[in-house]
């Protein structure tokens, strides 16, 4: 095993976050059980976020950023796990409060891993990732409600969470409608992954009325604010719809009219803090999808010295698709 290995390091300087890819040795990894050789991470939104100063996502430094890994154990103190176990980690704060995946390696706790799944690969979780995670738990959340077919609507269409939906419900026979705010540039992107309709526009962002035509069965939204409030205006009795993000709007102003009228159900999904034993059930299904589909459509693997860039990008609104991070290259 080499002394030294590379990890991205967040720094504040004069009020500054600075990011830059700096050399590190073992004994400057925080504790932990489990001690990780990272293959692949992958660039959040969240991450954007934590590597641009953006929205005080880190608030102690240094930290390495990355709320995702994918890799093999090096060494383990913990009798869940032994050296040569292939591991995925997304949540429990890692690259927020404590240290993640933009690193070559990483000690993290035990009970924060998730055992690979059968038949997949570093690469693979890492293009599904947070991103991934979040849109199979909101698709298990719409089954368990009972929207099992149907027309669908998956907001934030173009980022990771909005991809992986897409495909997911596609391939389980829903009629998938795609929101974006560019329809005209990432139609053509959205319909590969499976959406038979790309819809946008400026209609999104305007306070909807309390009830309108009903249009979905169910609906995914990473967006918040008056988006969500439309398709939940829109969503046909009994429906459901599956939140996870804030992406426009932290506020949501809406009636209590599509749930008391039309039996509407609001679904609350988060990936950070979701148990291991549902985390298990996603990535196992997460893992039977990705044996029968392809997820170059949607992958761009980038070195860890361009984070940064990305990074800009993508908190400019200019990245689709799942930018996966190779740590070794």
């Amino acid at each position: 095993m080499t002394t030294t290995f590379q990890a991205l390091l967040l720094e504040q300087q004069e009020g500054q976050t600075r990011a830059s890819v700096q050399h590190l040795g073992n004994q400057d990894l925080p504790a932990g059980d489990v001690l990780v050789q990272v293959d692949y991470s992958s660039l959040n939104y969240k991450d954007a976020m934590a590597v641009t100063g953006t929205g005080k996502i880190v608030r102690q430094f240094p930290m390495v950023p990355g709320i995702d890994l994918a890799g093999t154990v090096l060494e383990s103190t913990s009798p869940e796990y032994q050296a040569g176990d292939r591991v995925i980690l997304t949540g429990w704060s890692v690259g927020e409060r404590f240290w993640g995946g933009y690193s070559q390696r990483q000690r993290v706790k035990a009970e924060w891993l998730t055992p690979m799944p059968e038949g997949m690969d570093s690469l693979t979780a890492m293009t599904l990732g947070t991103a991934g995670l979040t849109a199979m738990l909101c698709v298990m959340a719409l089954q368990d409600a009972g929207v099992t077919s149907g027309d669908v609507l998956v907001s934030g269409a173009s980022g990771g969470v909005g991809s992986v939906a897409i495909q997911l419900l596609a391939q389980a026979g829903y009629r998938v409608t795609a929101l974006t705010q560019r329809p005209e540039t990432s139609g053509d992107y959205l319909r590969k992954l499976g959406a038979a309709d790309v819809v946008g526009g400026p209609q999104w962002n305007e306070p909807p009325a309390p009830l309108a035509k009903q249009q979905w069965h169910g609906a995914v939204d990473v967006l918040g604010g008056n988006a969500l409030a439309r398709m939940l205006s829109e969503t046909h009795y009994g429906g459901a719809v599956a939140a996870c993000g804030l992406a426009s709007d932290v506020a949501l102003h809406t009636t209590v009219m599509p749930f008391i009228l039309r039996g509407v159900r609001l679904l609350g999904v988060d990936s950070v803090m979701c148990p291991a034993q549902r985390r298990t059930q996603a990535w196992a299904q997460l893992a039977q999808h990705t044996a029968n589909s392809s997820q170059a459509e949607m992958q761009r693997v980038i070195a860890l010295s361009e984070v940064p860039t990305l990074a800009a990008e993508m908190m400019a609104g200019k990245a689709h698709g799942r930018v996966v991070v190779d740590v070794n290259r």
